[in-house]
C-alpha cells in the first residue's frame, strides 16, 4: 500500500474524529442555553408515551401546557402499547371540544418497535434493538421535531440518541426535555440516568429536592402532576 495514501487516510480519520468530538462538546455546551432570543412560532413536538404511569403523567403535564405553542404534535408509543395512544386521542379530542387550539392536522399518532420486551432474552434482544434503532431513525427523519418531550419510557432512548447525533452532524436541532416521574424520589429512572450521564438532554426536570441534590444539573420544579 502506498505510504502517502496511508498517511492521508490516517490524517482524514484524525480530522473527522476531531471534528466529531468538537461538535459533541459544542452541542453539550449549547444545549443548556436558550435556543431562541425571542418567542418562536409553534414548534413541532414529539411526545413519547409509555405504559404504566408514564402516559398518565404525560397527559397531566400536557393538560396544563399552552398547546397552541406546540404543533404539530406527534405522539409515539411502543408497538405493543395501544392504550397510551388511545389516551392521547382523548386528550386531543378534549382540546378540540374546548377550542383551546386550532386542530386540523396538528396531531399524529405513531408506534415504534421496542428494543426489548419484558422477559425477552438478551441474545434475541440484539436483533430487536437493531430493528428498533432503524425504525427510530426512520421516524426521526420523517418527523424532524423541534422539541422532544419524554418522561421515562425506554422507547425514548433511541429517539433521544438519534436526535442528539442529528445535532452533532448539523442535520436538525431538536431540544430534548425530560421530566422525571414523580414516583422517582431518591434516584433517577434508568432512562433518566442514561440521558443525564450522557448529557443528551437539554433540560432534565425533577419533582423532588432530593434528586436535585443528587443530580445538580437537573432542574427542580416541584410537583408538576
Amino acid at each position: 500500500m502506498d505510504v502517502g495514501f496511508l498517511n492521508a487516510a490516517i490524517l482524514l480519520i484524525i480530522g473527522i474524529s476531531t471534528w466529531i468530538i468538537a461538535r459533541i462538546f459544542y452541542v453539550i455546551h449549547r444545549s443548556r442555553k436558550p435556543l431562541y432570543n425571542k418567542p418562536p412560532g409553534p414548534l413541532s413536538t414529539l411526545i413519547v408515551l409509555g405504559s404504566g404511569g408514564h402516559t398518565a403523567e404525560m397527559i397531566n403535564l400536557l393538560d396544563v401546557m399552552q398547546m397552541d405553542r406546540f404543533k404539530p404534535r406527534y405522539y409515539i408509543a411502543a408497538a405493543t402499547d395501544n392504550m397510551s395512544l388511545q389516551k392521547a386521542r382523548v386528550l386531543e379530542d378534549s382540546l378540540m371540544d374546548k377550542a383551546q387550539v386550532e386542530l386540523g392536522g396538528t396531531s399524529q399518532f405513531m408506534q415504534i418497535y421496542r428494543s426489548r420486551e419484558v422477559g425477552q432474552s438478551y441474545v434475541t434482544s440484539v436483533g430487536t434493538t437493531l430493528v428498533a434503532l432503524t425504525h427510530a431513525l426512520w421516524l426521526m427523519i420523517k418527523i424532524r421535531p423541534q422539541v422532544i418531550l419524554c418522561n421515562g419510557p425506554g422507547t425514548c432512548i433511541p429517539l433521544c440518541v438519534i436526535a442528539f447525533f442529528f445535532k452533532v452532524f448539523g442535520i436538525r436541532w431538536s431540544s430534548i426535555f425530560y421530566v422525571e416521574s414523580i414516583a422517582r424520589v431518591r434516584r433517577l429512572s434508568l432512562s433518566g440516568l442514561l440521558l443525564y450521564k450522557l448529557r443528551m438532554v437539554d433540560q432534565l426536570f425533577v419533582q423532588w429536592p432530593q434528586l436535585k441534590s443528587k443530580y445538580p444539573r437537573a432542574n427542580y420544579v416541584g410537583r408538576l402532576m
